[in-house]
Protein backbone atom coordinates (compact mmCIF):
# COMPACT_ATOMS: atom_id res chain seq x y z
CA UNK A 1 0.00 0.00 0.00
CA UNK A 2 2.99 2.49 0.59
CA UNK A 3 3.68 2.14 -2.79
CA UNK A 4 0.47 3.52 -4.14
CA UNK A 5 0.94 6.42 -1.50
CA UNK A 6 4.04 7.28 -3.23
CA UNK A 7 2.74 6.94 -6.78
CA UNK A 8 0.16 8.84 -5.91
CA UNK A 9 2.16 12.05 -3.85
CA UNK A 10 4.43 11.80 -6.70
CA UNK A 11 2.03 12.25 -9.32
CA UNK A 12 -0.11 15.00 -7.60
CA UNK A 13 3.19 16.84 -6.39
CA UNK A 14 4.52 16.75 -10.56
CA UNK A 15 1.51 18.05 -11.89
CA UNK A 16 1.67 21.00 -9.16
CA UNK A 17 5.19 22.03 -9.64
CA UNK A 18 4.74 21.77 -13.81
CA UNK A 19 1.87 24.03 -13.49
CA UNK A 20 4.07 26.38 -11.08
CA UNK A 21 7.21 26.47 -13.47
CA UNK A 22 5.18 26.71 -16.76
CA UNK A 23 2.65 29.96 -15.40
CA UNK A 24 5.87 31.61 -15.41
CA UNK A 25 6.77 31.28 -19.14
CA UNK A 26 5.63 34.42 -21.24
CA UNK A 27 3.23 34.81 -23.96
CA UNK A 28 6.03 37.40 -25.37
CA UNK A 29 8.80 34.70 -25.36
CA UNK A 30 6.70 32.49 -27.13
CA UNK A 31 5.60 34.42 -30.26
CA UNK A 32 9.38 35.31 -30.51
CA UNK A 33 9.85 31.66 -31.01
CA UNK A 34 7.01 31.41 -33.66
CA UNK A 35 7.92 34.04 -35.09
CA UNK A 36 11.58 32.43 -35.40
CA UNK A 37 9.82 29.39 -36.75
CA UNK A 38 8.35 31.18 -39.58
CA UNK A 39 11.63 33.24 -40.38
CA UNK A 40 14.12 29.69 -40.37
CA UNK A 41 14.96 27.89 -43.22
CA UNK A 42 15.78 24.42 -41.36
CA UNK A 43 15.15 23.48 -37.79
CA UNK A 44 17.66 21.89 -35.76
CA UNK A 45 17.06 20.54 -32.25
CA UNK A 46 19.53 19.19 -29.44
CA UNK A 47 19.18 18.20 -25.97
CA UNK A 48 21.72 15.48 -24.23
CA UNK A 49 20.44 12.48 -22.17
CA UNK A 50 16.65 12.70 -20.93
CA UNK A 51 16.61 16.67 -22.67
CA UNK A 52 17.81 15.17 -26.23
CA UNK A 53 14.90 12.96 -25.83
CA UNK A 54 12.23 15.26 -24.95
CA UNK A 55 13.79 17.07 -27.85
CA UNK A 56 13.82 14.88 -30.51
CA UNK A 57 9.86 14.17 -29.83
CA UNK A 58 9.81 17.71 -30.12
CA UNK A 59 11.37 17.46 -33.72
CA UNK A 60 8.96 14.40 -34.57
CA UNK A 61 5.96 16.58 -34.26
CA UNK A 62 8.13 19.52 -36.04
CA UNK A 63 8.04 17.35 -39.04
CA UNK A 64 4.29 16.72 -38.70
CA UNK A 65 4.17 19.98 -39.22
CA UNK A 66 6.26 20.24 -42.16
CA UNK A 67 9.49 21.90 -40.97
CA UNK A 68 12.69 20.33 -42.29
CA UNK A 69 13.98 19.40 -39.34
CA UNK A 70 17.56 17.49 -38.23
CA UNK A 71 18.33 16.42 -34.78
CA UNK A 72 21.98 17.23 -34.11
CA UNK A 73 23.80 14.60 -33.26
CA UNK A 74 22.12 11.91 -35.97
CA UNK A 75 23.52 10.00 -38.37
CA UNK A 76 21.39 12.05 -41.26
CA UNK A 77 22.35 15.62 -40.74
CA UNK A 78 22.69 19.12 -42.42
CA UNK A 79 25.37 21.72 -42.29
CA UNK A 80 23.72 24.77 -40.31
CA UNK A 81 23.18 28.03 -42.46
CA UNK A 82 23.00 31.69 -41.19
CA UNK A 83 19.48 31.12 -41.85
CA UNK A 84 18.67 28.17 -39.73
CA UNK A 85 17.08 27.95 -36.10
CA UNK A 86 18.70 25.89 -33.45
CA UNK A 87 16.33 24.97 -30.21
CA UNK A 88 18.56 23.63 -27.61
CA UNK A 89 16.83 21.76 -24.65
CA UNK A 90 19.25 21.57 -21.15
CA UNK A 91 18.70 21.62 -17.56
CA UNK A 92 21.72 23.33 -17.03
CA UNK A 93 22.71 24.70 -19.96
CA UNK A 94 26.43 24.14 -19.04
CA UNK A 95 27.16 20.68 -20.38
CA UNK A 96 29.76 20.80 -23.09
CA UNK A 97 28.29 19.93 -25.85
CA UNK A 98 24.96 21.67 -25.55
CA UNK A 99 27.13 24.59 -24.69
CA UNK A 100 29.36 23.89 -27.92
CA UNK A 101 26.22 23.72 -30.23
CA UNK A 102 24.81 27.21 -28.33
CA UNK A 103 28.26 28.69 -29.33
CA UNK A 104 28.74 27.62 -32.82
CA UNK A 105 24.93 27.95 -34.02
CA UNK A 106 25.57 31.80 -32.63
CA UNK A 107 28.95 31.70 -34.65
CA UNK A 108 27.60 31.17 -37.68
CA UNK A 109 25.07 33.55 -37.13
CA UNK A 110 21.53 31.04 -36.68
CA UNK A 111 19.25 31.81 -34.89
CA UNK A 112 19.22 30.47 -31.04
CA UNK A 113 16.59 29.13 -28.96
CA UNK A 114 17.37 27.88 -25.54
CA UNK A 115 15.25 26.28 -23.09
CA UNK A 116 16.87 25.84 -19.85
CA UNK A 117 16.19 25.20 -16.34
CA UNK A 118 19.32 27.78 -15.35
CA UNK A 119 18.88 31.72 -16.06
CA UNK A 120 23.03 32.73 -16.14
CA UNK A 121 24.00 29.55 -17.72
CA UNK A 122 26.51 29.17 -20.24
CA UNK A 123 24.83 28.30 -23.30
CA UNK A 124 21.80 31.14 -22.66
CA UNK A 125 24.79 34.33 -23.79
CA UNK A 126 24.67 32.98 -27.07
CA UNK A 127 20.81 32.84 -27.40
CA UNK A 128 18.69 35.09 -29.38
CA UNK A 129 15.77 33.97 -27.17
CA UNK A 130 16.06 31.82 -23.61
CA UNK A 131 12.94 30.54 -21.92
CA UNK A 132 13.59 29.19 -18.37
CA UNK A 133 11.51 26.71 -16.68
CA UNK A 134 13.16 27.02 -13.24
CA UNK A 135 12.02 23.25 -12.20
CA UNK A 136 15.41 23.71 -9.67
CA UNK A 137 13.44 23.33 -6.35
CA UNK A 138 15.18 22.68 -3.04
CA UNK A 139 12.04 21.59 -0.82
CA UNK A 140 13.12 17.42 0.25
CA UNK A 141 9.95 16.23 -1.43
CA UNK A 142 11.72 17.05 -5.00
CA UNK A 143 14.10 14.32 -4.58
CA UNK A 144 11.94 11.49 -3.70
CA UNK A 145 8.83 12.38 -6.04
CA UNK A 146 10.73 14.04 -8.86
CA UNK A 147 14.23 12.91 -8.49
CA UNK A 148 16.94 14.89 -10.34
CA UNK A 149 16.05 16.15 -13.55
CA UNK A 150 12.27 14.88 -13.76
CA UNK A 151 10.38 18.97 -13.30
CA UNK A 152 12.74 19.98 -15.99
CA UNK A 153 12.16 17.29 -18.60
CA UNK A 154 8.20 16.91 -18.21
CA UNK A 155 7.90 21.02 -18.05
CA UNK A 156 9.93 21.13 -21.37
CA UNK A 157 7.81 18.48 -22.73
CA UNK A 158 4.45 20.01 -21.65
CA UNK A 159 5.97 23.28 -23.25
CA UNK A 160 7.26 22.20 -26.58
CA UNK A 161 3.93 20.39 -27.04
CA UNK A 162 2.14 23.48 -26.52
CA UNK A 163 4.19 25.42 -29.01
CA UNK A 164 3.47 22.38 -31.52
CA UNK A 165 -0.11 23.88 -30.89
CA UNK A 166 0.39 26.83 -31.35
CA UNK A 167 3.02 26.65 -34.82
CA UNK A 168 -0.33 24.17 -35.79
CA UNK A 169 -2.85 27.11 -35.85
CA UNK A 170 -0.41 29.47 -36.89
CA UNK A 171 0.38 27.05 -40.08
CA UNK A 172 -3.76 26.48 -40.45
CA UNK A 173 -2.81 22.68 -40.04
CA UNK A 174 -4.81 20.08 -38.65
CA UNK A 175 -4.41 16.36 -36.94
CA UNK A 176 -5.06 14.94 -40.39
CA UNK A 177 -2.63 17.11 -42.26
CA UNK A 178 -0.08 16.38 -40.12
CA UNK A 179 -1.01 12.74 -39.92
CA UNK A 180 -0.37 12.66 -43.29
CA UNK A 181 3.70 13.36 -42.80
CA UNK A 182 3.40 10.66 -39.82
CA UNK A 183 6.06 8.06 -40.69
CA UNK A 184 4.54 4.80 -42.63
CA UNK A 185 7.28 2.65 -41.88
CA UNK A 186 8.79 2.35 -37.94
Amino acid sequence: MKEKKIFRQSLDYIQFKIKDILDDVTKNDINKVITLFFEANRIFVYGAGRSGLVSRAFAIRLVHLGFQTFVIGETIGAPIKKDDLVFVLSGSGETIPTVMTGEIAHNIGAKLVVVTGERNSRITKFANIAIFLSAGCKDEERKKLAPLGTLFEASAWILLDSIIAELMKSKGETEESMRSRHATLE
